[in-house]
């Protein structure tokens, strides 16, 4: 199994900027798919962001293209969401995941349910 432990949550003002990591532990990292989800209070969990395990595959929701960046690197174990233009309809908790790669190994998921790992969370909060 894998551990995931997100960090560089916050509170930024409308038009900011953060940058989360999730830091992996436990198995090989390179053997997962990895992405981001973000759930707001009152909301279901929402896709944000997922990148293969090589990093040659990403995937984005519509809401956030242009705007969001996701990288990984698997030498560190670590994947990266970098937030730009950030408005307060991001706040929520944004919540790491993975998957090993030889169960879903012909595409990228982006359901909640295909991922087996999730992190705890951290807290994103954009003020206007």
């Amino acid at each position: 199994q894998v551990q995931l432990a997100e960090s560089g949550g916050g509170l930024v003002q409308a038009g900011g900027s953060l940058r989360l990591s999730c830091a992996a532990s436990g198995r090989t990292f390179s053997n997962y798919h990895m992405g981001w989800f973000r759930q707001a209070p009152g909301k279901e969990r929402e896709f944000v962001a997922a990148i293969s395990w090589s990093g040659g595959s990403i995937d984005y929701a519509d809401s956030v293209k242009g705007r969001f960046t996701i990288s990984r690197d698997n030498t560190k174990g670590t994947v990266y969401l970098q937030m730009n233009s950030l408005n307060p309809e991001d706040t929520a908790v944004y919540i790491c995941a993975a998957v090993l790669r030889s169960k879903t190994p012909l595409v990228i998921p982006k359901s909640t349910a295909a991922y087996d790992y999730w992190g705890q969370g951290t807290q994103v909060t954009v003020s206007s």
